[in-house]
């Protein structure tokens, strides 16, 4: 029997992050089906499930792989974008993060100083804030 399903699959895309993804999705809409017996979250649910065995069996690599690494930058962008908020976060408890008033550049100015007098490293533009 393992012999058969290996040749089965030789030659096809088989599992990446897109269609884990898309089956970790699948599993979240079962479960919320299951919570509010909504056919619209089964017919989801089912649809999710149908996607991700087309992308397992498919044949067609150099589509699957476009598809895998569209998804892959897209994750990408939404993480770092996320983790640079995350560092602002933690920057805002020791400091104070301005925008140069000309060329709109982001500066970090330590907390407590008082008024103080801010000089754009991009443009030279000076400015006074509270720190």
């Amino acid at each position: 029997m393992k012999e058969r399903f290996n040749r089965f699959m030789r030659g096809r895309y088989g599992a990446d992050e897109l269609s884990r993804f898309i089956l970790v999705l699948f599993i979240v809409c079962i479960i919320a089906n299951a919570f509010t017996r909504s056919n619209l979250f089964y017919a989801v649910s089912l649809g999710l499930l149908v996607v991700s065995y087309y992308r397992m069996f498919s044949r067609n690599h150099a589509a699957r792989w476009a598809e895998n690494q569209k998804y892959l930058s897209m994750k990408g962008r939404l993480l770092s974008k996320l983790g640079l908020t995350a560092r602002q976060r933690e920057q805002r408890k020791n400091y104070h993060i301005y925008h140069c008033p000309s060329c709109r550049q982001k500066i970090r100015i330590p907390r407590g100083k008082g008024r103080i007098c801010i000089t754009c490293p991009k443009c030279g533009h000076e400015f006074t804030k509270k720190s």
